[in-house]
């Protein structure tokens, strides 16, 4: 089984979708974590959004990377510019290092509506993203 740790800046929106998607689609290939260099807590609009697609992260705590510094990863995916820059050094032995930057719907402003329209452009694209991880890493 492989260790995957997902890092972003405060592990409260696109860590935890990309976190929820992983453990769905790599099942029993994989323990997934998500960590931040920071804590925001849970993001409420991502716990939404991935109830609309039928994951349920309200059980996810947001974790700062530390907590997880005696874990051997076997992938460490930063999915924010901030957290790829900043990321502190993280002692696994053989971890493949991956990074994407996907776009950060906490930040939008307007109305409920584009708010929701945001949200869901980030969870499709982490979900393809994790949906391609897993098949061609896994």
């Amino acid at each position: 089984m492989k260790n995957i740790l997902v890092l972003c800046t405060g592990n409260s929106c696109r860590s935890q979708m990309a976190h929820g998607y992983l453990n769905q689609f790599a099942n029993e290939k994989a323990k997934v974590y998500s960590a931040g260099i920071e804590t925001h807590g849970l993001n409420p609009r991502a716990v939404a959004i991935m109830k609309e697609d039928g994951i349920d992260i309200t059980h996810h705590t947001s974790n700062h990377v530390d907590e997880y510094a005696k874990i051997d990863f076997d992938f460490i995916i930063t999915v924010c510019d901030h957290a790829n820059e900043n990321c502190p050094f993280i002692p696994s032995k053989n971890a493949v290092r991956l990074h994407h930057n996907f776009f950060d719907p906490s930040k939008v402003e307007g109305t409920d509506n584009e708010k929701h329209a945001a949200f869901l452009k980030a969870r499709n694209e982490i979900k393809e993203y994790c949906l391609n991880f897993v098949e061609s890493k896994l």
